[in-house]
């Protein structure tokens, strides 16, 4: 049987984590979020929302803040652990979607494809999901749903297992790479999802830095299968 938690990586979100706290307690009972060394009311609006709260004093990055949180779940006996960014772009209630496929296959790494259709993307942005989508199925060997999704339930003792190195936007990459080679059962979802007016949006993500940091983490674990 499995047991669930959620977690939810947070970095300056005080705006919007306490909507998305809300709205996945009421998918899942264990919500943990990651205060990324925010320098805003994060940790707080987060708690009186619901969620348990494990502070980092100093930003570590996003794969710093999930692998934080595998750590503290998989030693409370948690098996599965569903994660959502907390900008409010992943829809809560489209958890049970990506639990009923973790159900059905308890070892395997669930990817929400997003279901992009009818959002203002950017032509640039889509182009360069396609190109990391094609690229990095490639060199996994297998079809690799979405890459770039952050909404995912991974088997944390299987995923943990993999021995992941990235600490910021490299890890979800990483992390999809390392079970590709591992022979570890990705599985998609189509899920709906939520994108602000552009100029709304809010992202962390710089495109220079950290696209160059997830193309240095592929080249290197192509090295390292060499």
């Amino acid at each position: 049987m499995l047991r669930i938690a959620a977690a939810i990586p947070a970095y300056d979100a005080a705006a919007s984590v306490g909507a998305v706290v809300e709205a996945t307690c009421a998918q899942v009972s264990d919500v943990l979020v990651v205060d990324d060394g925010s320098h805003d009311d994060t940790a707080a609006v987060a708690a009186r929302a619901g969620a348990r709260v494990l502070k980092q004093e100093t930003n570590q990055g996003k794969g710093a803040a999930l692998l934080a949180a595998f750590r503290e779940l998989v030693t409370g006996g948690v098996t599965h652990v569903v994660t959502l960014d907390a900008d409010g772009q992943h829809l809560p209630e489209e958890i049970p979607r990506l639990l009923d496929a973790a159900r059905a296959a308890p070892g395997a790494i669930v990817v929400g494809e997003r279901q992009k259709e009818g959002h203002d993307i950017s032509a640039t942005a889509r182009f360069g999901n396609w190109v990391a989508d094609t690229l990095l199925r490639r060199i996994a060997g297998q079809r690799l749903p979405d890459t770039q999704s952050g909404f995912r339930v991974y088997p944390l003792a299987e995923t943990l297992a993999l021995g992941p190195r990235g600490f910021r936007f490299d890890f979800e990459t990483e992390i999809l790479l390392r079970a590709g080679r591992a022979r570890m059962p990705v599985v998609g979802v189509p899920v709906r999802v939520h994108y602000p007016p552009p100029d709304e949006r809010i992202s962390h993500y710089d495109k220079w830095t950290d696209t160059l940091r997830i193309i240095r983490t592929v080249v290197r674990l192509m090295a390292e299968r060499g």
